[in-house]
């Protein structure tokens, strides 16, 4: 799975990270881990939360059983966990900040779950092994890298001929919303994020203090932030020979539900990938931060 042993801390893989860039955004989520566990989280409660997320609940499904995963950028690993939770699959998550990490470690440890694999490591080290996954998860990451694109080269390097891999990115016209604010926030601070941040608004104010820094921390005060297109995707894809499957939000502008089938349109044009995008804005998606994932099966 490794290109070279690492050395085994606490339960956890590390490989020193040298870079000073992966070092500055580890040292940000130190801070506070993103996203957070809730107070007396279990096993269970876990699992209903990430039953109730249509994505999550559909992505496990899609999985299936006996199958390798890695989550890059895992953060305190809820996703990972909750993938491992009832099925063989071998897990990994895979991130550069150790606290998060140990948070995701520490609740397998109590849990009892144990297919899960925790690395602490820089995606720009290359430090897996080339096919080694059938599903490739990165999911608000990429955007916070030195070079995404360089950072997608790598990460593709790690998935099976036929796996599949889901990105997901800012995307550069959806997130205007939270464009917007992080001005604001530079001016008048925290006080107006929270009327006007509709996931801050949803929060219980007097039991989710750190969900609130957590959130505010990773949207408005990120020190390498970077947004892209839907077009910037599909490039990537068509470089390393990955086939467009679908999208979130979907390429066709019409089916709302998350889907990882083929879609039966393809890649679309680019108006109306444009139109898509620019959509955003005024749904659910743009309103907490414009993020979207592309979805692609390598070829070859």
């Amino acid at each position: 799975m490794f290109k070279f042993k690492p050395m085994s801390k606490d339960g956890i893989y590390y490989l020193p990270i040298e870079d000073s860039t992966a070092k500055s955004v580890a040292d940000f989520y130190d801070v506070d881990p993103f996203p957070n566990y809730e107070l007396n989280e279990d096993k269970l409660s876990l699992t209903q939360k990430g039953n109730k997320n249509q994505l999550t609940r559909k992505l496990k499904d899609f999985i299936g059983l006996n199958k390798s995963f890695i989550e890059f950028g895992s953060g305190t690993s809820q996703l990972s966990n909750y993938l491992a939770i009832g099925t063989n699959n071998k897990i990994f998550a895979f991130d550069p900040t150790e606290s998060s990490l140990r948070l995701g470690y520490n609740f397998a440890k109590k849990n009892g779950i144990k297919n899960v694999s925790f690395v602490n490591a820089d995606i720009f080290d290359d430090v897996l092994e080339e096919k080694s996954f059938d599903f490739v998860w990165c999911s608000g990451v990429l955007h916070h890298t030195k070079n995404p694109d360089g950072g997608f080269a790598i990460i593709q390097k790690s998935l099976k001929t036929n796996g599949y891999i889901f990105i997901g990115l800012y995307n550069k016209y959806g997130r205007f919303r939270t464009f917007v604010r992080q001005i604001l926030y530079k001016f008048f601070g925290a006080r107006l994020i929270m009327i006007m941040d509709p996931y801050l608004r949803s929060l219980d104010k007097r039991n989710a203090q750190s969900k609130i820094d957590a959130w505010v921390q990773d949207q408005y005060k990120h020190p390498l932030e970077q947004s892209h297109t839907f077009d910037e995707v599909l490039n990537w894809f068509d470089d390393y020979n990955i086939e467009f499957i679908n999208s979130i939000p979907s390429i066709d502008s019409l089916d709302k539900s998350v889907s990882f089938e083929k879609n039966a349109i393809g890649k679309g044009n680019f108006l109306l990938r444009l139109f898509v995008q620019l959509k955003m804005v005024f749904t659910k998606l743009g309103q907490e931060g414009g993020l979207f994932i592309m979805i692609g099966q390598k070829k070859s």
